[in-house]
């Protein structure tokens, strides 16, 4: 870390947390062409720096940004200035990026994940989301990360589907003009669920190319009818970013590695086979008041699903 730049408060050793992570191999999953990373909405009560400084001791090397409070505020007057700065750090460490835009209360204090882009009124969301693409430009993200948002109670499912084609057309022409991948995440409860879902939306919109795929692991154990090794292998070569996590049937409640019904080997094996060279990054946004002991398990059971796939 370069002292006379630091991004926050500079968190002290790990001392015994330290002493009971044994920490992996420089190059993460051994023979794994993904990267292995870890969301910042998981670090809720750590200063930025600090987040970084315990997940590069315990052997994550990328990062999945959730762009809001309490780490980069993109409507800030030195928002720029603080990507640019993130962005050295993690040159220094040789880390990679993508930009998340999943904060709850992002842009309104009273609605989680309002206005989105089905509302009547979505220019705040299509705002935000243009300034997630010129942040993803500063940062050199690999990606920025959105969903459709769930359909208003007054809005029909072909009423909310021209608005979100209409929405998104001109947000992709944004990024592509800025060279920056979109991942567009089917998220339960949303009008794009699932990842045919996706795929049919994307190819209303002509297959543009800087429109690729999120898939979460957990989510689809809760709505892929082909479990997570179909959704995968449906997303194939569009797949841009993953997140993981854990989950039960019917719930859409992100659970620690093992908590839940996924087979993390089946999921890890198929990004394997399918040559994903992405980030896998841990989301776990409800475990910030245990994040260091959480991550480090993380890590464990990615070793240990890796070992056994």
């Amino acid at each position: 870390m370069n002292p006379a730049e630091p991004l926050g408060a500079v968190a002290g050793p790990l001392g015994a947390l330290e002493e009971r992570v044994a920490t992996p191999d420089e190059s993460g999953l051994p023979g794994a062409v993904f990267t292995i990373g870890y969301g910042t909405n998981g670090f809720a009560d750590h200063a930025l720096d600090d987040a970084v400084l315990v997940l590069d001791r315990l052997g994550y090397r990328a990062l999945a940004l959730t762009l809001g409070h309490p780490h980069l505020d993109p409507f800030s007057s030195d928002a720029d200035r603080v990507a640019a700065r993130l962005r050295r750090r993690l040159d220094d460490l040789g880390w990679r990026v993508v930009v998340e835009t999943g904060a709850r209360y992002a842009l309104d204090p009273f609605r989680k994940h309002r206005p989105n882009l089905l509302d009547e009124d979505a220019s705040l969301r299509e705002v935000f989301l243009r300034r997630a693409v010129d942040l993803a430009a500063v940062l050199d993200a690999e990606c920025v990360s959105l969903w459709s948002g769930a359909l208003p109670d007054e809005v029909s499912p072909e009423h909310g589907g021209d608005r979100l084609r209409e929405r998104l057309d001109g947000l992709v022409a944004h990024a592509a003009a800025s060279r920056v991948d979109l991942a567009l995440e089917p998220e339960p409860g949303m009008l794009v669920e699932t990842v045919a879902d996706a795929l049919r939306l994307r190819r209303d919109l002509g297959d543009p190319p800087a429109l690729g795929l999120t898939v979460d692991l957990g989510h689809c154990v809760v709505v892929e009818p082909d479990g997570v090794v179909g959704a995968l292998r449906a997303a194939g070569p569009l797949l841009r970013n993953v997140q993981v996590d854990d989950m039960l049937p019917g719930a859409h409640e992100h659970l620690e590695l093992g908590r839940g019904v996924l087979d993390l080997a089946a999921a890890l094996r198929t990004l394997d086979e399918l040559d994903y060279d992405g980030i896998a990054a841990i989301e776990l946004p409800r475990h910030a008041h245990d994040a260091p002991a959480v991550a480090a398990r993380c890590m464990t059971a990615l070793h240990d699903a890796w070992e056994a796939r």
